[in-house]
Formats: C-alpha cells, sequence, structure tokens
C-alpha cells in the first residue's frame, strides 16, 4: 500500500512514515520542512466509441498488462484535463479515432489496485481509426462480435454489458459498480466467470 519514499519531494530531506497530527493514516512526513506526501488512487478514463451504424471501435492491446487481449479506448487521466478529454485523448492514441465524448456511463472503483475508472459512452465523428503503438489491432464490432472471453479486464467487461443492456433499452443510465476483490488465480478467472453470466 505505501511504496517506499525516502525523501522529501520540496527540500529532498529524509521522510518519515508516520501519523501526522490531526489524521488518522501514516503518511511519509518530512521532518525539516512539514511536507506531507500524499498517495491517492489513480483514475482512469475511457470512451465507448460508437460508429453510426452501432458498432463499437475495440481494440486489441499492444503492450502489457493483457497483451493481445481485447479493450476499448482506456488510460490513465493526465493532470490539468477533465475526464471527457481524457477519453477523447485516449482514443486518439490508441485508436486513432476523433470521437465525441458523451455522458458518464460507468464509475468503477478498484480499491485492490487503487484505481477510480470514469467510464463515457461517445460518437466516432469520422470514418478513420487504425492501430497505434498501443493496439495491434482496431476493430469495429457489433455486439455479438465481441470477444467476450478475450476481454483484457474486469472493468471493461462490465461496461460493456451495461452499454449494450442500456442500448436495448432504449435509455442509458450512469452505472457505479465496486470491485473489492483482487481476483484469484488463474489469471482473467474474473474474466470468464463474467463472461458465463447473463
Amino acid at each position: 500500500m505505501h511504496p517506499d519514499i525516502h525523501f522529501c519531494n520540496v527540500c529532498g530531506q529524509a521522510s518519515e512514515f508516520r501519523v501526522p497530527d490531526g489524521d488518522h493514516l501514516p503518511r511519509h512526513v518530512c521532518p525539516a520542512c512539514g511536507h506531507i506526501q500524499y498517495l491517492n488512487p489513480k483514475v482512469i478514463v475511457g470512451v465507448i466509441p460508437e460508429h453510426a451504424d452501432g458498432r463499437v471501435l475495440m481494440c486489441r492491446r499492444n503492450i502489457e498488462p493483457r497483451l493481445g487481449l481485447w479493450t476499448f479506448p482506456a488510460g490513465f487521466m493526465e493532470l490539468g484535463e477533465t475526464s471527457a478529454q481524457g477519453a477523447a485523448r485516449e482514443a486518439q492514441e490508441e485508436a486513432q479515432v476523433d470521437v465525441q465524448v458523451d455522458d458518464l456511463l460507468m464509475v468503477i472503483n478498484v480499491p485492490y489496485v487503487s484505481q477510480v475508472y470514469l467510464i463515457h459512452r461517445g460518437t466516432m465523428r469520422s470514418e478513420h481509426f487504425g492501430p497505434t503503438f498501443e493496439s495491434s489491432e482496431v476493430k469495429l464490432m457489433r455486439e455479438d462480435e465481441i470477444p467476450w472471453d478475450e476481454i483484457a479486464f474486469p472493468t471493461i467487461l462490465h461496461s460493456l454489458r451495461r452499454f449494450f443492456e442500456d442500448r436495448a433499452k432504449g435509455r442509458y443510465e450512469l452505472h457505479s459498480l465496486d470491485l473489492s476483490f483482487r481476483p484469484r488465480p488463474p489469471q482473467r478467472a474474473e474474466i470468464a466467470g463474467d463472461a458465463a453470466t447473463p
């Protein structure tokens, strides 16, 4: 939970790991200048790009983790951008696609890796897309063409399922989900189990 932080990132002095006054958790505290280094969850932003014909754009991962498995564009949010801006950037970086990023679809908490996912719906603005350094293959897919047993992460699988369920109902909602427990071996057992669930 606490990577080794040996020095203050403000003044360079050796830090201490202790509970600061008025706090409830141990932090990395500088005894010289008093700076506290807080460690916070990472935010991942993503978008499900929808084509005018209803197909969605999927990417085969060309990088670890989960090399060779499928996802939609998603990645770490950068400083100074909104979740929609970050999702649009990821779509360009991973699929060369210009996406109008629409409303939030999913908020997923993954505390066992200290991550929060913000997944948007999106509309492709053009026909152009293609592979990138991060994606070896980029492909438009109907719901029945999604390789459900080759989805990279449970967050991606749950988001796709909610997207297609909402679309079938003709009404999109904002969904939330807590993935509280780290999956047990074999690797990707969480995907195989979810894929079998109606």
